[in-house]
Formats: structure tokens, sequence, C-alpha cells
């Protein structure tokens, strides 16, 4: 018997590890969060989601809800993301305009969306009546975007790619009829690669390499906004974290859960690749390959969520999720290369608040419809601090789902939902950290589609 449940325990470790190896990740939450942690939960726009404990995807929502399953569970998912951020130039300034009367630079409409595939693992079991345990490997957090390298605002960014890893084995325990808990541990892997244009021509003409060499504004001859550099940076971390849950059962019909994932500190090492470097430049030590250091610190959040089944055929929820971006004050790139200057970008970000609702209808044994519909506030503070690599603003979304059950063992559900995102407006001055970045101004037209399928054995 211990010698069938290791084979089973690697057997489902070897299916996780294989999904993540071709993981990629795209933003759909606010900030860069991704709450497409279960397809079924998708039909519903997550409404219910620390309460509902549909299925062993609970494992991530809330915990405790493991204990309201039945019999093992494995899931198989994967959501493709298909955001469209487009950008439209409205009047970008160069810190050099008031002399030269020329203005940011560069094709006017930028498209950095980025299609990209979110998978999700989850594998449940039950102890006993009292005990269960499971585990989830998931990306909570992820963000993908890239322009040409010849648009308005390549000088604040081109390629932006986040992506994480999380494992997560959870334990619940059922106290009694009316109350269980549940906790998880989460070891969470983070790489990033981002990339921008640097302007080596506004650089020589301001005298910006003046204080570090002491050479003269203009003396190498750069042109402003034509004699172009590249940098791009990459790096990884590993941290860890925890999540805790618990459910309260009124009745056998009616729940509410509260869960809470912790926030996460990352300290994310790697390298920095700079090309198209002037060769007057050569002889200093600065822009040199070499090593980077950026401190990040993922958020928090708290989530209570409510699920009441009206009758046989109908079930309702409702969810209020709380996320702590105000973290997010800064992202600090610093250099092994003490002469080259930190990079510094203010982000300055507020809380952010996802409301959602969502109805179910159990049409008979094998065909189950769910539709929804969520509000999430964005984490960004306002237009100035609005970067082009997370142009996130507020969005409604709109979710439809079906589940279809194959057999006793097997069923399958399949979720798609629209994110109508509020134009984001983009506002910065060609001053401080965005002197040489230039003023970037205009808006988005924005939206994202999602489509979804799970596939769920019961044994």
């Amino acid at each position: 018997m211990k010698n069938l449940c290791m084979s089973k325990w690697k057997g489902v470790l070897l299916i996780a590890v294989c999904i993540f190896l071709i993981y990629t990740g795209s933003a759909s939450g606010a900030g860069f969060a991704l709450i497409e942690q279960s397809v079924s939960g998708l039909g519903n726009a997550y409404a219910g989601g620390s309460a509902s404990a549909e299925d062993a995807s609970t494992i991530f929502y809330n915990p405790a809800g493991l204990t309201l399953l039945k019999g093992d569970q494995l899931i198989v998912g994967a959501h493709v993301i298909m955001p469209y951020v487009k950008f439209h130039n409205e009047g970008s300034t160069h810190a050099l305009q008031g002399l030269t009367g020329i203005p940011l630079r560069g094709d006017n409409d930028g498209n950095g969306g980025v299609t990209k595939a979110v998978p999700n693992f989850y594998y449940s079991r039950k102890i006993s009546d009292k005990f269960s345990v499971g585990i989830g490997i998931n990306a909570p957090f992820g963000l993908a975007t890239e322009y040409d390298r010849n648009w308005v605002g390549r000088y604040h960014a081109i390629e932006s790619d986040v992506m994480t890893v999380n494992i997560n084995p959870s334990i619940a325990y059922r106290i009694n009829e009316h109350w269980s808990i549940g906790a998880g541990v989460s070891l969470q892997y983070i790489k990033a690669t981002l990339s921008n244009s640097i302007d080596f021509g506004t650089l020589d003409a301001a005298g910006a390499f003046f204080p570090t060499l002491g050479l003269a504004p203009g003396s190498l001859g750069l042109i402003p906004q034509l004699s172009d550099g590249y940098a791009s940076l990459e790096g990884d971390s590993w941290g860890w974290g925890y999540n805790l849950g618990v459910i309260h059962e009124f009745t056998p019909n009616t729940r509410m859960g509260v869960a809470y994932r912790s926030s996460i500190k990352h300290t994310l090492e790697g390298d920095v690749d700079f090309s198209g470097v002037p060769a007057g430049l050569s002889p200093y030590p600065l822009f040199r390959d070499g090593g980077i250091e950026a401190d990040l610190d993922l958020p928090d959040s708290v989530s209570v969520s409510f699920f009441h089944q009206i009758n046989a055929k109908w079930m309702v929820m409702a969810d209020w999720t709380w996320t702590n971006w105000r973290l997010f004050e800064d992202l600090v790139v610093e250099y092994d290369n003490n002469l080259q200057p930190s990079t510094v970008t203010t982000e300055n970000w507020k809380d952010s608040y996802r409301y959602s609702v969502g109805l179910t209808y159990l049409h008979d044994k094998n065909w189950t419809f769910r539709v929804g519909t969520a509000y999430d506030t964005s984490a960004v503070a306002d237009a100035e601090h609005r970067t082009p690599r997370i142009p996130d603003s507020d969005r409604i979304w709109t979710a439809l789902g079906l589940g279809y059950k194959i057999s006793d063992k097997f069923s399958l559900d399949l979720s798609y939902a629209h994110l109508f995102i509020n134009d984001p407006e983009i506002n910065k001055n060609p001053t401080g950290e965005d002197a040489i970045r230039g003023g970037l101004q205009g808006t988005y037209d924005a939206h994202i589609n999602i489509l979804s399928a799970q596939l769920n054995l019961t044994f």
C-alpha cells in the first residue's frame, strides 16, 4: 500500500513538472496578479472562490475547502490569455524639445499585447473524515508585454516578461459539521526579463555622463533619439509564503469562506546585457555587462466569499478580495558595477479590490452551466505613475462556463471570459527619473479574452 501511494505521488508530480516546463504567463488581474487558477471558477468570474470548494482548485482559493471534497481528485487545466493593449500617442514630449523643437519620436501606435498560456495543476486526497491533504502548482503572478523597438515609448519599455511558479502543499481539518480550517505553504519561483532602449544621444547632449566620466556635454557627438542603445535585464529568485483559510457552514447548503495569502519577498539576481553602446564610451566603466539585483515584494491578499445552493438546480455565490499592492512602491535595479547608476521606476501603487457575483445551474447529472461578472479596481495610482510595462486600469469581467461529466471518474470544464478595460492613460513628464526616457503621453485601447479548459479525475 505504501509503495502504491508513493508511485501515485510521483506520477502526480511528474505530470505537474511537464506542464510547467512549458509555462508562460500574462497578467489579467489587477496589477500583475493572475487569478486564473481554476477553469470551473472562471465560469463564475471567481465569485465564491473561497467558499464554493467545487473541486481541488480550492487548494489555491481556500485550503479549508478540501474537507468538502469527495474522494481523491486530480485536475489539469490551462488558460489562454489574449490581451489587446494598443497605445495611441497624444503629444509625447522630450527633455530637449524646448531647444530643438523635436518631440519624443517613434511609431505612434504600439500594441503590447502578448498571448500566453497559464497552466494549473491540483491533487487532493482524503485521509479520513477529518483530514484532507493536497498540492497545487500554479502561477499566481505573471506579466507579458512587448513592443516594437521603434515605438515612441521604447525608452520606457520594450519587452516585459514576468513568470512565477508556485508549489503549494496544503492540509485541512474538519473541526465539526460547521467549521473547517486549512493551511498551506508556498514555495515560489520568479523569473523576470525587462528590456528598453537607451537614448545615448540625449545623455550626451544633456551632459549626463559628466558627473561620472568628466565628459563635457556633446563631446561624443551623438544625436538625441538617433543614437539608441539597448539594455536587457534578466533575473530570478526563490521565496516562500503561506496561505490560511476557514469555512463556516451555516447549513449544508449555505457557507462562507475567508482566506488569506501572505506576501512573498523576492530578491532577484541576474545579469544585464547592453548593446549598441557608442564607441566613445568603450574606454569607460559604464554600460558594461554584469550582475544586477532587485528587490520585489509580491502582495498579500484577503478574500471573503459566500455560497448558497438555492435548490437542486441553482447555486449563487459572491466574493470580495483585497490585494495589498501598496507594497509595490518602486522598482530599483542595482548593478554590480558601482559606477553604473541604479535604474529607478517609481510605481506608487495602491491597494486593489475585487467584487464578483456568480450563478450556477445544474441542468442534469451530466451538464453544469455557469455565469458570472466581476469588477476589479486598478492598482495604479494615476496616469503619471502608469507605465507601458503594466498599463493596468479598472476592468469589468463577463464570464461563461460549462461542465460535462464524461463518466463516473472523468469530467471536463470549459470557460470563457471577456474583460472590458477602462482606457488606460499615460501622462509622463520628461523630468526626474523620466528625463532621458521622455514624457510619454497617450491612451490605450485595451481588452482581454480568456479561453480555458480543465480535465478532472475523481478516484
